[in-house]
């Protein structure tokens, strides 16, 4: 539970580490994210010794595109929140991640053909509408949100797919990435535009200038392991937590940006925006009183059984 909530947390909590790095941009610090995320799962598969799956990966074509269309999506994703945080649109991110359930249950049904219960029906037409209010409120689609949503919607069924474990398939999805992240950074060296050898503008300007260029740089390098731990720790949490918690708690991520965005950013809420996040909230919870409910249906038999065995074994102890 403590890996699910620091896994969680930690993903919520990364909306305060990109402001740290100004004044580097999306693209910058999505290509310095690939870059050390890398070179940091790589140490720590060097230090488990757990290369045995590269071979199978080179030699299975089939994996070898979904591991790329894995790539092309958590990239889009990254991006997505990256720009979100610094443009100053974290409730966007917040709605984003709040509506990925229901996206993934959407397409659950369209791509798996799972079926789906009136519930689960009602959920997902409330996210429609939710998207469709919450865009009357900004005068347009929210399309951080969306990109958001669909990007990770899209990658956890590609994920189920490819079925490798986490380490590795941050791994050769960063490796995909790796080459264009290298490209960009060149040029914005060759530029004299990267921020890594430029002045912070943000928060860091508080320190003194040769600490706050130290620390800039420190932040940066540090973006490979605020990317893998976070993941890993979701890995030990989902090996040892029943996933019916882990589903209420993947909420925890969306949760912290709101109230970071209300009561840090200062982001305004119109009362659109209130209605968008109240219609995704009560889709949410529908699917959750579906599911406990069920639960408690599956469980309710097996203890009726077993009760009325033990009635009749202790009927036959008294014959007895």
């Amino acid at each position: 539970m403590l890996l699910a909530v620091g896994a969680y947390g930690a993903w919520g909590l990364l909306t305060l580490y990109w402001p740290l790095l100004e004044p580097a941009g999306p693209l910058e610090i999505l290509a310095v994210r690939v870059i050390f995320s890398l070179l940091f799962i790589l140490l720590l598969l060097a230090w488990a010794r757990d290369f045995g799956w590269v071979r199978p990966l080179l030699r299975d074509p089939r994996r070898r595109r979904l591991v790329i269309l894995a790539s092309g999506l958590i990239a889009v994703n990254w991006g997505a929140f990256i720009t979100a945080v610094i443009s100053g649109q974290v409730l966007q991110s917040s709605f984003g991640y709040f509506i990925t359930p229901l996206v993934s249950t959407a397409l659950g049904v369209l791509v798996l053909r799972e079926r789906l219960r009136p519930v689960g029906w009602v959920a997902v037409g409330l996210g429609v509408l939710a998207v469709i209010v919450l865009g009357i409120g900004y005068g347009g689609l929210p399309w951080i949100a969306l990109a958001l949503a669909l990007s990770f919607g899209v990658y956890g069924l590609v994920k189920k797919q490819l079925g490798m474990a986490a380490a590795p398939s941050l791994a050769a999805e960063t490796a995909v990435l790796l080459l264009p992240a290298l490209a960009f950074l060149t040029v914005l060296l060759l530029r004299g535009e990267a921020s890594l050898i430029g002045e912070p503008t943000g928060p860091l300007t508080v320190l003194a200038p040769d600490t706050a260029r130290l620390w800039h740089v420190t932040l940066m390098v540090g973006a490979g392991a605020v990317t893998a731990l976070p993941l890993l720790m979701f890995t030990g949490a989902a090996t040892r937590v029943p996933l019916s918690w882990l589903g209420p708690l993947s909420y925890l991520t969306p949760t912290i940006q709101f109230f970071l965005a209300l009561l840090l950013f200062d982001e305004a809420m119109s009362p659109a925006r209130w209605w968008g996040f109240a219609l995704v909230w009560v889709g949410l919870l529908l699917i959750a009183a579906d599911s406990w409910r069920r639960r408690r249906q599956r469980t309710r038999p097996a203890g009726r059984r077993s009760g009325r065995a033990g009635e009749h074994a202790r009927a036959d102890l008294g014959q007895r």
